[in-house]
């Protein structure tokens, strides 16, 4: 359910935007209230309460282990510097930034052709970066689905679906959902100049919390990229 929406949708939205400003009880409350209104909503409408979108996860690979030994003002310098060259590339392509948490960023786009490009040239721009001699890697996850617009944040299993995404570039780089692929036409892809590679899903690996066990996620890489870059970090972890 998004809050720009009209009628009754948008009045829950606002209701729960209000008792989510007090404290974990009232939220747990609201949110569970929400999800039956959307599910009522759906019913009776016959469609989707919440309209798709992209979503988009970025941070630093091993930032915090380099700024305890940078310091404050190097740091501080790192991110300005960061911010300067990510979020441009995002804002520019009509992406609207959702939240910044210290070394990440949230972002949500409409289209997730869109989304991918903006991202792709984000990875390329923070590669001319560097602090104290220390150039940043980062990575970033993609994901299309149908959150809850909660005022100015979103929430929900989407959210949560495409954060994991992103933690799966565990070397840095672009990981996207299956979802997010299928919405892209192979056409449009090859415009892009990118090309993706489907992980491979560690038989062993532990369960994460939150995740479809039937999520595929892919790395997307330029054509200009040597084969085999950050292979390693597809086996880090299980999908």
């Amino acid at each position: 359910m998004s809050a720009a929406g009209v009628g009754g949708p948008s009045a829950a939205a606002r209701a729960a935007d209000r008792l989510l400003q007090r404290d974990a009880a009232s939220r747990e409350v609201s949110l569970a209230g929400l999800q039956v209104w959307q599910a009522l909503t759906e019913r009776v409408s016959g469609k989707p309460a919440n309209r798709e979108v992209t979503l988009v996860f970025t941070d630093l690979v091993g930032f915090s282990s380099w700024a305890l030994k940078a310091g404050d003002d190097a740091t501080l310098k790192l991110l300005r510097r960061v911010a300067q060259v990510v979020e441009p590339p995002l804002l520019e392509a009509g992406g609207h930034i959702v939240k910044r948490m210290g070394d990440g960023t949230m972002a949500v786009f409409a289209d997730p052709a869109t989304a991918v490009r903006a991202v792709r040239t984000s990875l390329d721009a923070v590669k001319d970066v560097e602090v104290q001699g220390y150039t940043p890697r980062i990575r970033a996850g993609v994901h299309t689905g149908r959150p809850q617009r909660i005022g100015s944040d979103w929430l929900g299993v989407d959210v949560n679906i495409a954060a994991r995404v992103m933690q799966r570039a565990a070397r840095g780089g672009l990981v996207v959902s299956q979802a997010t692929m299928d919405r892209i036409p192979e056409a449009d892809f090859d415009a892009l100049g990118l090309s993706a590679k489907r992980i491979r899903k560690q038989v062993f690996s532990p369960k994460q919390d939150g995740v479809p066990a039937d999520l595929a996620m892919y790395r997307v890489k330029t054509r200009r990229e040597l084969p085999g870059e950050d292979e390693e970090s597809d086996d880090v972890a299980d999908a």
